[in-house]
């Protein structure tokens, strides 16, 4: 898949119709893309790259901030682009009676962990922390407070071993279900929920619970 240009928001290198982490659409879709991930997955089966490109329209933004929270960092982009990539090649393989997002978040989270044990180093989690407009009903010094504890949370989410840290990540922060979790992190349901007890139980521990 090649690309057509960069982003000058983000700096995410876009192929024609791509959604990008800074929410921007730098191009329209065209007429009669699919409006489904059954409907694209097939016509991408047949050799439709448009109908993909629509997939990866639906799905980038999602990826881009997985690949971000599991540890990606300032790498982000790369691991998505490969993601996705990767799962165009392997897309014969995906069940069609399976939900499409679970399956390719699964991927970016296999690309997040390569990366980041090929650097050697510890998963780095970013989190962009949310910018609170006063003009919304929120005053500065209650904004600057909310701010302190999510910057406190953040930290303390950090310092979770990282098995729970992913698991926590999926459910909280990318809000996927139990299920969705276990398929990203190749896990037992059960596993997904004991590892998120125990980084739940890590936090309160760790910060007020004020916090949780």
């Amino acid at each position: 898949m090649g690309f057509d240009g960069l982003c000058e928001l983000c700096g995410f290198r876009w192929s024609s119709h791509w959604v990008l982490p800074c929410g921007e659409i730098c191009h329209d879709i065209r007429e009669g893309a699919p409006t489904d991930d059954d409907e694209a997955i097939a016509r991408s089966l047949a050799g439709d790259l448009d109908a993909y490109e629509a997939l990866v329209t639906r799905y980038s933004a999602l990826a881009h901030r997985t690949a971000a929270m599991l540890g990606a960092g300032d790498e982000a982009e790369d691991v998505v682009q490969e993601a996705f990539v990767k799962a165009y090649r392997h897309l014969g393989t995906f069940r069609r009676d399976a939900p499409f997002r679970p399956w390719l978040l699964r991927i970016v989270a296999n690309e997040t962990h390569n990366l980041t044990r090929s650097r050697g180093r510890r998963a780095e989690l970013v989190v962009k922390l949310t910018e609170v407009d006063p003009a919304k009903g929120e005053v500065p010094e209650d904004a600057a407070v909310a701010t302190d504890r999510r910057s406190r949370l953040l930290e303390a989410v950090r310092t979770l071993p990282e098995r729970e840290r992913q698991a926590v990540v999926c459910r909280y922060f990318l809000q996927l279900s139990e299920a969705e979790t276990a398929q990203v992190l190749d896990l037992p349901i059960g596993t997904v929920k004991s590892r998120t007890f125990r980084g739940l139980a890590r936090l309160r521990e760790g910060v007020a619970r004020d916090l949780i």
